[in-house]
C-alpha cells in the first residue's frame, strides 16, 4: 500500500476536517476565540511538525491524527483559560452522569464539560484501551458519528458500539474518582 504525504490528503479531506472543527467548536461555551479553520490550520501544523515528513498509511490515519491534534489543542485553549489572568479563578463545574451522556450528543451545548477533567481521565484511559481511547477522540473531539469513526477505526459498528458504551462508562469511573 502506498504511504502519502500530508500535502497529498490534506486537500482531500479538508472541507470534512472544518466541519468537525466548526461542529465541535459550536459545542464550546460563547466567547470562543478559535476559528473552525484555524483549529484545522494549526492542527495540520502540529501533525507536520516533525523534521521527518509523516506518512499515512490511509485518510483515516490522518484523520485520527488530525482528531488528536485537535484534542490537544482546545485541551491547550481550556488549561490557558484556568490560568489566573484568563479568569481561572472561577469555580469549576464538574462532570456528572448527565454530562457523559452528552458525550453521545455531538450537538450538545458542551456546556458544563470540564474539558481538563475529561483529558486526565483519557490519558488515564488510553493506556487501559487505546483503541477505545480513539474512538472517543473521534467521537467527541472531531465530532465523528458512530460510523464514520468505526469506518476510521477500521471496525465494525456493533464493535464501535460496545467499545462507546464500555468507554463511557470507564471515563465517568475515572472522573468521579
Amino acid at each position: 500500500m502506498k504511504e502519502l504525504s500530508s500535502e497529498e490528503l490534506l486537500p482531500k479531506v479538508y472541507d470534512e476536517l472544518r466541519k468537525l472543527a466548526q461542529a465541535r467548536l459550536n459545542n464550546e461555551k460563547p466567547g470562543q476565540t478559535l476559528s473552525a479553520t484555524a483549529l484545522v490550520h494549526e492542527a495540520y501544523v502540529r501533525i507536520n511538525q516533525s523534521e521527518n515528513e509523516p506518512k499515512w498509511d490511509s485518510q483515516g490515519h490522518f484523520f485520527a491524527a488530525a482528531a488528536e491534534s485537535m484534542r490537544r489543542i482546545i485541551i491547550d485553549k481550556a488549561r490557558q483559560k484556568q490560568r489566573a489572568k484568563h479568569g481561572g479563578g472561577h469555580v469549576r463545574i464538574h462532570v456528572d452522569h448527565e454530562t457523559m451522556i452528552e458525550l453521545d450528543h455531538s450537538e450538545g451545548d458542551g456546556e458544563g464539560i470540564d474539558l481538563l477533567a475529561l483529558d486526565v481521565a483519557l490519558e488515564q484511559f488510553e493506556k487501559e484501551d487505546e483503541a477505545g481511547c480513539q474512538l472517543v477522540k473521534l467521537r467527541f473531539f472531531a465530532g465523528l458519528t458512530m460510523p464514520q469513526a468505526a469506518k476510521v477505526l477500521g471496525i465494525s459498528l456493533r464493535t464501535a458500539h460496545r467499545n462507546w458504551a464500555y468507554a463511557k462508562a470507564r471515563l465517568f469511573q475515572l472522573i468521579d474518582d
